[in-house]
């Protein structure tokens, strides 16, 4: 995007969005900045404009988007709790919703939407998943992935419909940045590399595709730019284990911390315990049920669609974790 656009961002002072943000002022563009009226706001960014709202207020979303040609939608519930169970419906698809009926409302000219790659559901074994693969299995493990499904379904009936919109699924995304529960994937390792996290669950075989933040922020630039109506781009790195991520992150910092292998079943029933008293007190629970099955799955995935299609790239996961380690040296 060489010249000036006007571009409306939801979700952008999350850890994603607000890389976007950064990179898309960089380039040039005037953002507008979906921000909820506690969230941070840099006063020294160039070219951002910052409308306070949400996605359940129409009015800041019309507000925001009126006299943009683009729209990135990166706004979601992705907690793996909520005091209130109709939390995740309402942000994630009736929120979404919201922006879709008000982007098509002002002619916006064309919308990436954020889905996840928990929409596709995990991958058997020796199976590497794509943007064909079909689902297999109807079982939604937490209300994030049924909320994301649900609203990626209707993006695309949307597209089919005539509407502008192209669709992003990145995979677990990590690097350095806000520490929010976007970015759990880093907190983990930080932890880990501290001595402060030693879980290792299911002997950390399970494999996962992790892609840097810096990488997914060039993905939904590069998809809004050459992403055709109507279809999905997988937006990932590398398929590694856990087990594998810990050991790099042990090399990199040079310390090995003990770890604790937690089974299956000792995971689900620490799990549902966590659940149980977060029901009773109210307070965050660290991991639930639903969050500990989907990390019992593989999730092996590629990106060549997006390579193919749209010029995307991403880094060596080796180099991207040894850039992340060398980053918590910096935290206090």
């Amino acid at each position: 995007m060489n010249n000036t656009t006007d571009i409306f961002v939801t979700g952008s002072a999350g850890f994603i969005g607000s890389r976007l943000v950064a990179e898309l002022a960089k380039q040039g563009n005037r953002v507008r900045a979906l921000v909820r009226s506690t969230s941070h706001r840099d006063p020294t960014s160039q070219g951002v404009e910052y409308v306070v709202g949400d996605l359940c207020d129409r009015d800041s979303l019309r507000s925001g988007m009126e006299g943009c040609s683009q729209v990135f939608h990166l706004a979601a519930y992705a907690k793996n709790w909520s005091p209130d169970p109709e939390t995740p419906r309402k942000i994630n698809v009736e929120g979404s919703r919201n922006v879709f009926e008000i982007a098509r409302e002002l002619n916006i000219n064309r919308v990436v939407h954020t889905s996840s790659i928990v929409t596709f559901g995990p991958t058997l074994p020796g199976v590497v998943g794509n943007e064909d693969m079909p689902r297999v299995t109807q079982k939604y493990f937490t209300a994030y992935e049924e909320t994301k499904s649900e609203v990626e379904a209707y993006a695309l009936q949307l597209a089919k419909d005539g509407m502008p919109i192209v669709i992003v699924n990145p995979t677990r995304v990590y690097g350095p940045g806000k520490l929010t529960e976007g970015n759990s994937v880093t907190k983990m390792l930080l932890q880990h590399s501290r001595g402060q996290f030693p879980i290792l669950l299911n002997r950390g075989v399970n494999v996962g595709n992790y892609v840097h933040v810096d990488d997914l922020v060039q993905g939904y630039i590069l998809a809004m730019a050459r992403g055709r109506i109507g279809e999905r781009y997988i937006l990932g790195g590398d398929n590694a284990s856990l087990l594998q991520l810990i050991q790099w992150v042990n090399q990199f910092s040079g310390h090995t911390h003990f770890q604790i292998n937690f089974t299956p079943s000792m995971a689900i029933a620490y799990a549902k315990l966590q659940l149980r008293l977060a029901e009773w007190t109210g307070i965050y629970p660290q991991i639930t049920p639903g969050w500990t099955q989907t990390f019992l799955q593989n999730w092996v995935f590629d990106s060549v669609k997006a390579k193919c299609e749209l010029g995307y790239t991403s880094r060596p996961l080796v180099d991207g974790i040894r850039q992340t380690v060398e980053w918590f040296k910096t935290i206090p």
